[in-house]
Order: C-alpha cells, then sequence, then structure tokens
C-alpha cells in the first residue's frame, strides 16, 4: 500500500521526491558551531534568515538581540524604544521579572503532562482567570488563531445543540477586513487577497459584512441560521439572538485602556478569546471564556490541544495577569494614551490628518506627499532610535 502511494506521488511530482532526497547531505556541525558562537553583523542576521528562512514574513531592517521592560538593543548595540510590543503579546514589557521567575519556577518543577491527567496547576489558573473575567468556565489554548477557531467550534456546537440550527447550515458573520490569524478558518473569513489568494478551497458558513455597518449586521442577522457574530471589538458592538464573539486577542489585556476592549462599551460578550498578552511575551498562551449554557456543549474528546492547559502555560498566564493587575497597566495605557494622541496630533495634517486609537493601541493615517511617503514613516514608528538631541527619556515623556 504504501509503496504503492510513494510510485503514485512520484509520478504525479517527481521534481518534489528530487528535491525531498537531495536535501539529506551531512552538515558540517563544527564548522556550523563555530559561526553561532561569533557575533554577527545586522546583515549576516538578515543573509542567514534570508538564506534558510520561508520567505512569509517582511521584517524590517533591525536586527534585536535583547529586550528589557520598555527597550530592546540590536545586534550592534543600539538600544531603541519598542512600539510594537510583539503585536500586543509584551504588553507587561520584555522580560518582566515576575514573569520570567514564574516560568523558571514551574520549568523547574513540571512543565507538560497533557490532558491525560490532572495536574496541580491547571485548575488554580481556571479559577483565577474566570473569576477575574467573570465567566464560568475557560478553555485553554496556546495560540491565538486556535481561540478563534475553538471560538467557532462553540459557535457552531450551541447553534446545532441549543438554538436547533439546522444541521451544518451554522453561519457566522465577520466584518470586513477583520484578522485572527491565517489558519484555513481564519482566511476564509479575511477579505485580504494577501492572506486568501491561491489557498482555496475555502471553510463554508462563513459571512462579511461592511465594517462599521449596523443596518447591514442587523439584516444579516435576520438569517435564522447565524450562530455567531466575531468581531475585534476595538471595531465594533453587536447583539440579538446570537452569539457575540469578541476577538480580544490583540486589544485585550490593558492595551486600550481597560482590561478588555469591550469594557470602554460596558458590554459582556458571550465568548471572549484572549492571546498574546496572556503569555507575557514569553510561552504561547490563549484562552477561550464563556458560560456553561455554551461551554459545556463540548464534550470530552471533541476539541484540545496536547499543549493547552500545560503547567507551564498555567503558570505564566497567571503571572502575566497578576502584572496587568498589580501595576495597573489599563490605567496606564488609559493616560499614556491620551498623552500620545495629543502630542501625535501636532504632526502636520498634510502628511498625518488622522490620528485615532484607546489608550496605547493607536493609528496614523498617513497622506502621501511629495517626496514622502508611508514607508518613510514606517520605518520610524515601529521602534524610536536614541538620536543626537533625542533620547528614549524624551519620548517617555510622550507616554510611549
Amino acid at each position: 500500500m504504501i509503496s504503492k502511494l510513494s510510485h503514485s506521488l512520484r509520478s504525479v511530482a517527481p521534481a518534489l521526491t528530487r528535491a525531498v532526497h537531495s536535501g539529506t547531505r551531512p552538515a558540517s556541525t563544527a564548522a556550523s558551531k563555530l559561526k553561532m558562537d561569533q557575533p554577527l553583523t545586522a546583515e549576516e542576521v538578515y543573509a542567514r534568515e534570508e538564506k534558510y528562512g520561508a520567505h512569509n514574513y517582511h521584517p524590517l531592517p533591525v536586527a534585536l538581540e535583547k529586550g528589557k521592560g520598555l527597550y530592546v538593543w540590536d545586534v550592534e548595540g543600539n538600544r531603541y524604544y519598542d512600539f510594537l510590543s510583539a503585536y500586543s503579546a509584551v504588553n507587561q514589557g520584555h522580560c518582566h521579572p515576575k514573569i520570567i521567575a514564574a516560568l523558571n519556577a514551574q520549568a523547574s518543577r513540571l512543565t507538560l503532562t497533557s490532558r491525560a491527567f490532572y495536574n496541580d496547576i491547571l485548575g488554580a489558573y481556571e479559577q483565577y482567570i474566570t473569576t477575574l473575567f467573570g465567566y464560568d468556565k475557560v478553555l485553554p489554548m496556546n495560540t491565538g488563531v486556535e481561540g478563534g477557531e475553538t471560538a467557532c467550534k462553540l459557535a457552531r456546537k450551541w447553534a446545532y445543540t441549543v438554538k436547533g440550527v439546522p444541521k451544518n447550515q451554522a453561519k457566522i458573520i465577520f466584518a470586513n477586513g477583520n484578522f485572527w490569524g491565517r489558519t484555513m478558518a481564519a482566511i476564509s473569513s479575511s477579505t485580504d487577497p494577501s492572506s486568501y489568494e491561491d489557498f482555496g478551497p475555502f471553510m463554508p458558513g462563513f459571512g462579511l459584512i461592511p465594517y462599521n455597518d449596523i443596518p447591514a449586521l442587523e439584516k444579516a442577522l435576520q438569517d435564522p441560521n447565524v450562530a455567531a457574530f466575531m468581531v475585534e471589538p476595538i471595531q465594533g458592538e453587536a447583539g440579538v439572538v446570537v452569539l457575540f464573539i469578541a476577538d480580544e486577542v490583540q486589544t485585550g489585556l490593558a492595551r486600550t485602556g481597560r482590561r478588555l476592549a469591550v469594557d470602554h462599551e460596558e458590554v459582556r460578550p458571550d465568548i471572549v478569546i484572549l492571546g498574546k498578552a496572556l503569555s507575557g511575551g514569553v510561552y504561547p498562551v490563549s484562552a477561550v471564556l464563556c458560560d456553561d449554557e455554551v461551554m459545556l456543549t463540548i464534550k470530552p474528546g471533541e476539541h484540545g490541544s496536547t499543549y493547552g492547559g500545560n503547567p507551564l502555560a498555567c503558570g505564566v498566564a497567571m503571572a502575566a495577569l497578576e502584572v496587568l493587575e498589580e501595576e495597573k497597566l489599563a490605567e496606564n495605557a488609559e493616560k499614556m494614551g491620551q498623552l500620545l494622541r495629543s502630542e501625535l496630533s501636532k504632526l502636520p495634517k498634510e502628511i498625518v490628518p488622522i490620528v485615532r486609537g484607546k489608550g496605547l493601541l493607536n493609528a496614523i493615517v498617513i497622506k502621501e506627499t511629495k517626496g514622502m511617503g508611508v514607508s518613510d514613516v514606517e520605518s520610524h514608528t515601529i521602534v524610536v532610535k536614541e538620536t543626537k538631541g533625542m533620547g528614549v527619556s524624551d519620548v517617555e515623556s510622550l507616554g510611549c
């Protein structure tokens, strides 16, 4: 059977099989180790990733090697202020000592059991996070996109077992411009060709409406087969007889000046997806929160993950949440965000006509002008390098 399959594959794609076999040449371990021990220049870092890594990212030309708190350093020793915060994954700052201590302490005791067994920290984490956010249950996963997938599965399961939607007819509505990852399900809801082009066929049962169009949402929700509306809450809100899924992977956990972005409108979603900063930037952790009516539709064996809820992740996540609360990072983001937008609004209107955001999740609209384009501004907005007459302390005074 296997030999026949191998023969068939070779007949279909001989170039592919030749390429696989050609990659089995031995490597010089000594030479590789010697090069790894030597400091690399930024250009060598760029070249190595270009040669050996998939070309699925296009990073800015900065080769970072160290991070602490607000700052990151490149391989040449230059210090920068990090504006991107790993897409909100390090809201607590780089290498926060409390989170690193929790990581080290748990890593030396027990890292992984799988969910085939109980462990002594999972329940403590579950109790802490559900109490903090006010939900009955949590389903732990690893990455933000896994949280999104979990929420979609919960919504469909609820639609069939509680709402009474006919089998395989459940629909989930998304807003144009959404982004929640790059799995097949996530790109099936995307309106960005760079995410979905040449990856079809796509997941059925996903619908799209224009962003910030309440009448379009109301019309879509009239379909009795709609199970849920999933949206990044920084973009809008919803409600009717469907589940409201708040994708708080990037907007949640203090980034927008509240514990969750939905807290600005005092909205309680049916399902909340968390990730990124739940990890403190040191270990992948995500979570889906909801009440029993929804969560208990999933039965043993119907969803899970080998690493979901592992002891190391639980220890890290609890420490990450404690830092947010103890250091009042949401309140700080609210105060500093107002100051930041106030200063950014002073930029020339002919170049930056709009500044918007909440807390420390902000954006500027850049107008293409002669001699200045988006790429020119982007090169200065991700990280700030200390220069003559302007240092990190000057940037900090703006609340960055």
